[in-house]
């Protein structure tokens, strides 16, 4: 049943349901802006508007002439850059009951194939790009069975553009079982890797209920609105790009695709983005640029003041921050009007920031496992540094709580996974009672906002019973230029305590432009004693003790989530690195 609501949102049970109902709506409204290889007759770049009711009819050939080829409740993994083809080969094993697997493509060829072989794919969609790893895959015995299905024209592969021709045919011919397939809404139809190694992710199952109940709680909350244009930069073999990307359908936005993580400034101009949604890396790295730029012009105090005034000004109803921030604004497009953050903590000055100068930022909380969102900040709820509040139909509790308020996250909703995948004993560890314990630590302030201070697994304990969470302290280290990123450790010592420590990579283009006549041991000393007066904001047992200096980046996994426990056996095995500790 359909339940209407004031902000217009919709309740789908599933995703079927859904991409029907919005076609029905808006179809002739653009979905998709995608740009032309070929440049048009006078040299400029050319582009194509994908309208609803096109997508819906290539999501129905390419899904007609897949139950063609037998693939009807079969599973089909995806791997390839964000693209169109992507999208549409996703939709279209969702909305035929095929299990969608998608899997990351910057995995290593033995990690790759292991994924394939555990999530029992009977076809893989690939993109060309890869086309060396598919290479080496296709000709090993155990994938002999496998079939393998090119995005795009590519010789001695069948291919997307191949199958479209097919399957429109069929169409045209009153073929109709991919058409008028029923969902299971609580069937497995998403397969997906955590993050990690695919030796120890976890492959967790999710359902159309799961994707459409997210989506309907989002939009009762989130100022997302038909008309705005949005650009694909989450990657989508993660639950929280493959979602979002439905999410933007379901609310009338269209999507364009990045050329690259360098062409970010560039590509937010030309489609002329409103909303961009990222990780708070790459969100840091657009304000970090935005800084640099603004000092390299000397206008630092000029901004400073126009910013101090301008929040004067919106305490009396009066917000002119998109005239007076004009100038900061234009190189990202002009038009950016909202960013949404997610799958990490975003730092609360970057957020307090971008507010400032007239754009929107909302944060928001979830996992894999959650499919994915469960608490946000949203359309009339802020609070900067917070991930707002729970999403509607989302029970959301600390439990274990500490003298601060501080414990365990766990949730219940219809969002919530099915379980892992071959794996009873690890889905019996984190779903008991219908909850689902996420891992993470936080806390309620007095109205209700919710804190994260970070991952159970990865708050330092002292001897003295105190806890320290490092992205508390990281958040903080990670504004100075020339710190690229860091992470907060505790040093193991003979007495059974920790010292707390910092692992640090700084940014050789910043150490060459502000300090060019500096030595490693020089620089080392600067930034030590930036570290010295970053203690002064925290309590004597928060203080870092110990500082190691690197340019190598820290070992993340291709979501760019640092692994700490590589990390620290890096650390302890002694792996040689320069390192300066303190003299206290």
């Amino acid at each position: 049943m359909k339940q209407e609501t004031y902000f217009g949102a919709t309740e789908y049970q599933n995703v079927k349901e859904l991409l029907y109902g919005v076609t029905e709506k808006i179809g002739d409204a653009c979905a998709f802006i995608l740009k032309k290889a070929e440049k048009g007759p006078d040299g400029q770049t050319q582009y194509e508007k994908v309208t609803y009711k096109k997508f819906l009819e290539l999501i129905n050939q390419l899904g007609t002439a897949l139950f063609d080829k037998g693939y009807k409740d079969k599973r089909i993994a995806i791997i390839g850059r964000n693209s169109f083809e992507w999208v549409l080969t996703h939709l279209t094993n969702l909305l035929g009951g095929i299990v969608s697997v998608p899997i990351d493509k910057e995995l290593q060829q033995e990690e790759l194939e292991q994924c394939v072989h555990r999530s029992k794919a009977d076809a893989i969609v690939f993109d060309s790009k890869y086309q060396d790893k598919i290479d080496v895959m296709r000709e090993k015995p155990d994938f002999a069975d496998k079939e393998f299905i090119c995005m795009h024209k590519l010789e001695g592969y069948q291919d997307i553009p191949e199958l479209l021709e097919v399957g429109k045919k069929l169409v045209e011919q009153g073929r109709k079982d991919f058409i008028d397939y029923e969902i299971d809404n609580d069937r497995m139809n998403i397969l997906l890797f955590t993050s990690g190694t695919s030796s120890k992710s976890k492959a967790v199952m999710l359902s159309h209920r799961n994707i459409a109940s997210n989506i309907y709680s989002m939009q009762l909350v989130e100022p997302l609105f038909a008309g705005e244009v949005t650009i694909a930069f989450l990657p989508f073999h993660h639950v929280f790009g493959s979602t979002c990307i439905i999410m933007m359908l379901a609310s009338g936005i269209a999507t364009t695709f990045p050329d690259g993580i360098r062409y970010i400034a560039q590509n937010l101009k030309e489609y002329k983005v409103s909303v961009f949604v990222g990780v708070p890396v790459l969100i840091e790295a657009i304000y970090k640029n935005i800084k640099k730029e603004i000092k390299k012009q000397g206008k630092e105090k000029i901004v400073d003041f126009a910013r101090s005034a301008s929040n004067a000004l919106r305490k009396v109803k009066i917000d002119l921050r998109r005239n007076l921030f004009h100038s900061i604004l234009e190189p990202l497009g002009g038009k950016l009007k909202y960013i949404i953050a997610g799958g990490a903590a975003l730092d609360k000055e970057v957020s307090k920031y971008f507010d400032s100068i007239g754009v929107t930022v909302l944060q928001g909380y979830g996992l894999t496992e959650t499919a994915p969102v469960l608490a946000a900040e949203n359309y009339g709820r802020r609070r900067a540094g917070s991930i707002g509040v729970p999403l509607p139909g989302v029970d959301f509790e600390i439990i274990d709580q500490d003298e601060h308020g501080i414990g365990e996250v766990r949730v219940k909703g219809p969002n919530i996974m099915l379980g892992y995948y071959e794996a009873p004993e690890l889905t019996a560890e984190v779903l008991k009672d219908g909850w689902f314990y996420t891992g993470d630590l936080g806390y309620f302030d007095k109205d209700g906002y919710i804190f994260l201070t970070g991952r159970k697994k990865d708050m330092i304990v002292l001897k003295n019973g105190k806890k320290v969470f490092p992205d508390e302290i990281e958040a903080i280290i990670n504004r100075l230029d020339i710190v690229e990123e860091s992470m907060v450790f505790g040093l193991p010592k003979e007495d059974g305590d920790v010292k707390l420590s910092v692992k640090i990579v700084y940014s050789k283009d910043v150490a060459k432009k502000q300090y060019p006549d500096k030595s490693f041991e020089e620089l080392k000393e600067i930034i030590w004693n930036e570290i010295k007066e970053i203690n002064k904001q925290f309590p004597t047992y928060k203080y870092i003790k110990n500082l190691m200096l690197t340019d190598e980046p820290l070992i993340k996994t291709t979501s760019l989530k640092v692994k700490r426990q590589e990390e620290m056996k890096k650390i302890l095995l002694g792996t040689p690195s320069k390192s300066i500790s303190s003299k206290a």
